[in-house]
């Protein structure tokens, strides 16, 4: 039984990817993770990754044994190239490279289980999203319904309706109407108590 999975677009160039690959193909899995958790490369962190969703699909889609697997291969091809450029003296311009991976890992099983496919997912009937919005509509009206009202709720609410000189300005303040009309520095320094 084979497992397969890949990882595309790496920011990492085929060449830094490989000497990481080269480590750990044919290992077991157990291994190999232990391989690549002290190796000094930055490669070495998306391959880990990347063998651990392999061995989780192998655990979870075809009931394989975690222990019971090895890595059968591992290959890195170079993806697309990000095409940069790095100005240099003389407003002179030097290309840059920045190439990417993709990374394909094939797990095999050490013992054969004698799984042949994948065990059948079941699924949950799909949710129409009319008939979500409809239930939670219902809801919020009810809640609408039911809703008592606190004590202090109603006199709050008068008090506010009986102010005429407050309203509520632009940003949401109380605006109070009908001042002295003078406005700047001078009304704010004659305001001050002297003392």
């Amino acid at each position: 039984m084979e497992v397969k999975a890949k990882l595309r677009y790496l920011r990492v160039s085929p060449r830094k990817v490989r000497l990481v690959a080269g480590l750990i193909r044919g290992k077991a899995t157990t291994v190999a993770l232990d391989q690549l958790q002290f190796s000094g490369k930055g490669a070495a962190l998306p391959m880990s990754k990347l063998l651990k969703s392999a061995v989780a699909n192998a655990v979870n889609n075809f009931d394989l044994a975690e222990n019971n697997l090895a890595i059968k291969e591992v290959f890195v091809d170079g993806g697309p190239t990000l095409k940069r450029w790095l100005p240099r003296a003389h407003g002179r311009a030097t290309p840059l490279n920045k190439r990417t991976s993709h990374i394909t890992i094939v797990l095999k099983e050490i013992k054969d289980g004698g799984v042949k496919v994948a065990k059948k997912q079941t699924l949950e009937a799909p949710i129409k999203l009319g008939a979500l919005a409809e239930q939670a509509n219902q809801g919020i009206e009810a809640e609408k319904k039911h809703k008592v009202g606190k004590p202090g709720d109603k006199a709050e609410s008068e008090d506010k309706t009986d102010d005429s000189k407050t309203k509520l300005g632009r940003t949401g303040h109380k605006k109070i109407e009908g001042g002295s009309g003078k406005k700047g520095f001078a009304t704010k320094l004659f305001q001050r108590k002297s003392g």
